[in-house]
């Protein structure tokens, strides 16, 4: 996408982030006292100063400071995190840090809120976190605890001026199977995104917490399960609704909607010191086409301008679809076409050749293209598959031209018939079609993928 430069883009490029990272305000609470006194660094260890240290390290542009809530948690935030947060940004201006919150979600489990900013981004998230955060009135959180709340929230955030982002994390750790899902369900997201369209835009792709399987020596620990999914394991280190083709997310593409994903490192304590976290973008990165502006970022989350990878497989993806008029768009994007037309695509992406933070120079194997139909709304809002949708082709290095560090190729679609998307994937793993189930103790920088974000191809 970097090489396809016009008025509307200039000067823009691929900036890594990470929108869920855990401080010392996600605290522990002292429940014999009356209101319960926050224990900062009970769940999480890090200031928010070190965190821009070692985004920056790890070569991130953007970061959103997002602290799990408690009772009376606003307060903590307004007061205490966010002086912290200003100092932050003075003492490493190279990182664009935003405000936010691990958002207690109603009638569920976690969401990322980032809180655009500007001189009200504390208000903003003191109101938001006083008046709809589930944990904010512990220890009886019922009257709270629903989606029908969850509902009222997004309604509220979804006529503010300048709207937050809800972005779904780690949505089908607590599932028990293949499609058995808890706490998060496919009718959950389509309500909320239903309910504030501007607000909800996506799902983590892949979790956090992928270094469950490193000792603090770096050597593998045989019982850790990549993600903390204990369940039903993640798949190449994605979560199944993002891994499964013609799985969840794809049946909310196959809608038309706007649902896009990302990876972050959902970090509470690097595993060098006992838990199981790498730092923000040491492992999985966020990439955002944009301005490297606080509104352009959030723009191009909200404008599904994003590819995701794990292990710096690659750090520059395209995906150019052209017509025979000369119109194009790219990740995220959507064109028009007549019934009939022809559509000619080119994928390019960067395989840096210096070594990634695991001390490895991985290389793609393999890039897979994956379409699927449009059809339209669902009926069911509890749809969990799409059987249109399909691994068109997959292409390996005997497929692409090399350019220095880049790759590319180039495919086309003719006599197009229907609405469609199409989306790409791809991985170092040469024989693993599919991404597996995560075994116990698998090494997180031997099982690499890339997903970008689909185009859409709309038959006018």
């Amino acid at each position: 996408m970097s090489e396809h430069i016009t008025q509307a883009n200039k000067g823009k490029q691929w900036l890594a982030g990470d929108h869920h990272i855990h401080g010392k305000y996600s605290a522990k609470w002292d429940t014999s006292t009356n209101p319960p006194t926050p224990i900062l660094r009970g769940d999480a260890q890090y200031a928010t100063a070190i965190y821009a240290q070692m985004a920056k390290h790890h070569n991130l542009s953007w970061m959103v400071t997002t602290d799990h809530g408690g009772p009376n948690h606003s307060e903590l935030n307004l007061h205490q995190a966010y002086p912290e947060l200003v100092d932050s940004r003075k003492a490493t201006p190279e990182v664009l840090q935003f405000f936010g919150m691990e958002f207690d979600t109603p009638g569920a489990r976690h969401c990322s809120l980032i809180i655009p900013y500007s001189d009200n981004e504390a208000s903003q998230l003191y109101n938001i976190e006083k008046n709809f955060n589930r944990r904010e009135i512990e220890p009886d959180t019922s009257s709270r605890d629903s989606n029908e709340f969850m509902l009222k929230a997004l309604r509220s955030m979804q006529a503010q001026a300048l709207k937050p982002i809800i972005i779904a994390n780690h949505p089908a750790r607590l599932a028990t199977d293949l499609g058995a899902f808890n706490k998060v369900t496919p009718a959950q997201l389509r309500s909320w995104q239903d309910a504030a369209p501007d607000v909800v835009i996506g799902m983590e792709g892949a979790p956090g917490h992928q270094a469950n399987a490193l000792n603090p020596d770096g050597s593998i620990r045989q019982t850790g399960r990549r993600g903390g999914y204990d369940d039903f394991p993640t798949m190449g280190g994605f979560d199944q609704m993002t891994a499964q083709v013609g799985g969840v997310w794809d049946s909310m593409l196959g809608e038309g909607r706007h649902w896009w994903i990302t990876a972050t490192s959902d970090s509470h304590m690097h595993y060098t010191e006992g838990r199981t976290d790498f730092w923000p973008g040491e492992y999985s990165k966020t990439f955002v086409y944009a301005e490297k502006q606080y509104d352009s970022i959030l723009e191009a989350l909200r404008a599904g301008h994003v590819f995701v990878a794990t292990g710096d497989l690659i750090n520059e993806l395209s995906v150019l679809v052209s017509d025979e008029q000369g119109q194009q768009v790219d990740i995220g994007g959507t064109l028009k076409v007549k019934k009939g037309d022809k559509v000619n695509i080119r994928i390019r992406f960067r395989d840096p050749s210096q070594p990634n933070f695991g001390r490895g120079t991985p290389t793609v194997a393999r890039v897979d293209v994956i379409q699927g139909d449009v059809i339209g709304k669902a009926a069911n809002l509890s749809a969990d598959h799409h059987p249109s949708t399909k691994v068109s082709a997959r292409y390996t290095s005997t497929d692409w031209q090399v350019k220095g560090e880049y790759r590319e190729f180039h495919f086309a679609i003719a006599d197009i018939e229907h609405s469609q998307y199409i989306r790409i994937r791809g991985t170092n793993q040469a024989n693993e079609l599919e991404p597996t189930i995560d075994p116990p103790g698998e090494d997180p920088w031997s099982d690499l993928w890339f997903y970008s974000n689909p185009v859409f191809i709309l038959v006018e």
